[in-house]
């Protein structure tokens, strides 16, 4: 006598496997009895919290076949387990020291040329120069260079390093970075004629940065040529800044020239 199971259910429509996902955050999938259509927040044991578009926060159990994925059902389980983390990092692309305390001041310092260039070296260097102890001030300007460096008065335990916009040979800049230069203070600088070019233009969504008549003054020319405000151009620079999220914001021409400049001032003959 044949043997039959006792499960008469057709095989089409016995439940079939379903892929289990694990709900990594961000990761949008819809809870099919109630519609509801978010992406994952959080993961917890038995539960699983999605945010809609709305920004509303919804909490749904961990059940097989308990969602859809791009329409197909899923079983959606706790991620693995994190390994080790990798090191946190500065803006500036260095290890972070997680606890760190600023250094007292060296008596070494940079200088920059002016406020702009002293709020983006902060926003991208500020967490290394405050573990190294250097202080960054800015001059308004190089036409008062000699005599800053003459009064600051360098030496193996004062170094001073310098950024100077637009260093090119020829110009004034050039000319007066070669009159101060010693072993004990460095003048460096980019070929740009103001810090605004040293960022991306495609971190500030533009193709590139406009060229400005010769005589014109530089940022009321690129703000009306990109439709920028011009009466007000410490503003548009406070918008620029915020786009710049870390060193690979910054073009290379001068994220050398500052690393140089800490370097310089930190080596052990400056310590």
């Amino acid at each position: 006598m044949r043997q039959y199971s006792p499960d008469l259910t057709p095989p089409w429509k016995k439940p079939q496997p379903v892929p289990e996902v694990p709900a990594e955050p961000g990761l949008v999938v819809e809870e099919p009895g109630t519609g509801y259509c978010g992406a994952v927040i959080r993961c917890e044991a038995g539960t699983v919290t999605l945010e809609d578009r709305f920004g509303k926060h919804r909490v749904f159990p961990l059940e097989p076949r308990g969602f859809l994925l791009e329409g197909r059902v899923v079983t959606l389980v706790r991620p693995p387990a994190a390994g080790p983390a990798r090191p946190a990092r500065t803006a500036s692309g260095s290890v972070a020291v997680p606890g760190a305390r600023a250094r007292v001041a060296r008596a070494g310092r940079i200088y920059v040329e002016g406020r702009h260039d002293a709020e983006l070296v902060e926003k991208v260097w500020g967490d290394d120069l405050r573990v190294e102890g250097v202080v960054v001030e800015y001059l308004e300007g190089v036409d008062d260079l000699p005599s800053i460096v003459a009064e600051f008065a360098p030496g193996p335990d004062a170094r001073l390093g310098v950024l100077v916009d637009h260093l090119v040979p020829g110009t004034k800049e050039w000319r007066i970075a070669q009159s101060v230069t010693s072993e004990h203070a460095l003048v460096v600088g980019h070929p740009y004629i103001d810090i605004w070019e040293a960022v991306k233009p495609a971190s500030l969504g533009i193709a590139g940065w406009p060229r400005v008549p010769h005589g014109q003054d530089w940022k009321t020319g690129v703000c009306r040529a990109l439709g920028w405000p011009s009466e007000n151009t410490g503003a548009v620079w406070q918008a620029i800044l915020k786009r710049v999220g870390s060193y690979k914001d910054l073009e290379p021409e001068l994220l050398g020239r500052v690393e140089e400049l800490i370097d310089f001032v930190t080596d052990s003959g400056g310590a």
